[in-house]
């Protein structure tokens, strides 16, 4: 669980010291400015950004439901950030898995990726996608199921 705020800890710590470093030498602009942008890297590499992320097995069983595609991420996955922010408001339409809290998660894109825990692994109707284009999976929400 704690595993997932390293980054953007190590981020907002390296930020401080950075704009102290400023700060000690006269610039209170300078520090200020890249205190803000440290924190928000660390904003953005958290999961903050991200909706809130089911189990694995919920996932696949509201994905059977409504034909929604599930998205295996973990927090600090560029192309999980980039795929993120490419669907816009449509994220909240699919179902996040975070398989750095889910075991079974892990599990699934180990499966689908040759033992690789590459991510974002995307499903949809029951065939894995690894780092598919954001513009296909916008595609796939528009989809009747």
């Amino acid at each position: 669980m704690t595993r997932v705020w390293i980054q953007p800890a190590l981020l907002v710590l390296c930020g401080s010291l950075i704009a102290a470093g400023q700060l000690s030498s006269g610039a209170p602009a300078a520090a200020a400015a890249l205190l803000v942008v440290f924190v928000l890297l660390a904003g953005v590499n958290s999961p903050l950004v991200f909706p809130k992320s089911i189990s694995a097995p919920e996932a696949r069983r509201r994905s059977a439901a409504d034909g929604r595609p599930v998205v295996y991420w973990r927090p600090g996955c560029g192309y999980c950030l980039r795929l993120r922010i490419r669907l816009g408001r449509g994220a909240r339409r699919v179902h996040w898995v975070d398989i750095w809290r889910d075991p079974a998660g892990a599990a699934a894109v180990r499966a689908a990726n040759d033992g690789n825990e590459t991510v974002p692994t995307v499903v949809v109707a029951g065939r894995p996608h690894t780092n598919p284009d954001p513009a296909w999976v916008r595609e796939q929400l528009s989809r009747p199921a």
